[in-house]
């Protein structure tokens, strides 16, 4: 007999369970999100906000002089930022699924370990290592380039705009590899082993299994991890923080939108040092925009035959 779930006078039972962390929610993210947007309306003098404006801060920030120059090469540098991730870091992670998956592999614990060893190092740190051996003078990159015969590769690499975004990119690409790894692997350990069975029998090739059995059937959790390096590149911080500064050197070559929060509405732009809560929390509301319309997006892209990444 169907029994019908147990009510308080005014709310479900179940209500009680949600209601703590409803209010830390509430608290932490959703109060604080209404407030950033209000204050974007809003302009003062350090950290004072006394004067409404309207737009006016969205306006400067999207087209006035120096402020916008330093906020459209700040927003260019993050797609830079959020590509290589894509490119590199999930590129790296499923291959390196695809080979952990493998019956034939030994030793995986082993390899699991090592891959996913520097996702447990603080950012702090690893931004600091990488720093003493990419330095020019006696850091270990150059010195195995030159070791090796590839002296016309040596370089300032975190001196050079051409080069500085895209080192710091691939050194957070090291350090994150192991994410997406371990999730492509819980994903492909997933499917049902009848499936490559089935397969082997119709005498189909490896590079054939993988695009037209195991890509499909990870296809919407590739989505989830593609959601998740968007996402965490375009709140990323520390470590271009750590690696290069917050002023984004040289030449705002390095300069994110993370980075350009933290000048703007936190530290003070150089050389005067004041910040502008007003426009700080402009930034800050184009960056919920922009995380808000791309997850939509990437959604409809990698869930586009309706399912809801369980098959459902």
């Amino acid at each position: 007999m169907h029994q019908r779930p147990r009510t308080t006078a005014l709310f479900p039972v179940w209500i009680w369970y949600m209601l703590p962390g409803l209010i830390v929610y509430t608290l932490f993210m959703a109060i604080p999100l209404f407030k950033s947007l209000q204050l974007s309306l809003y302009t003062g003098s350090g950290f004072r906000i006394e004067t409404f404006v309207g737009f006016d801060n969205y306006r400067r920030l999207l087209t006035q002089g120096e402020v916008a120059r330093r906020f459209w090469g700040a927003f260019g540098n993050t797609w830079i930022f959020f590509l290589v991730h894509m490119i590199v870091q999930n590129s790296l992670g499923l291959l390196f699924a695809l080979l952990l998956s493998s019956e034939a592999l030994k030793w995986k614990s082993v390899y699991r370990t090592i891959i996913f060893i520097p996702a447990t190092l603080a950012i702090v740190v690893t931004g600091f290592l990488w720093k003493l051996l990419l330095n020019p003078q006696w850091g270990a990159v150059n010195i195995f380039l030159k070791g090796v015969g590839l002296e016309s590769l040596v370089r300032p690499w975190l001196g050079l705009e051409g080069t500085s975004l895209i080192v710091i990119s691939l050194v957070s690409s090291w350090q994150w590899v192991g994410i997406p790894t371990m999730i492509f692997l819980s994903a492909l350990q997933s499917i049902s082993s009848d499936v490559f069975e089935a397969a082997d029998i119709d005498g189909s090739s490896a590079w054939s299994t993988f695009w037209r059995i195991k890509l499909p059937l990870i296809w919407p959790i590739m989505g989830v991890v593609a959601i998740l390096t968007f996402t965490n590149n375009f709140n990323a911080f520390d470590v271009v923080f750590a690696m290069a500064g917050a002023n984004g050197p040289p030449g705002y070559s390095t300069d994110i939108l993370g980075t350009y929060f933290y000048r703007v509405g936190i530290a003070g732009e150089h050389p005067v040092g004041i910040p502008d809560m007003g426009l700080g929390a402009s930034v800050a509301s184009i960056i919920f925009g922009v995380l808000f319309v791309g997850v939509l997006l990437m959604r409809s892209v990698f869930q586009s035959d309706g399912t809801d990444g369980t098959g459902k």
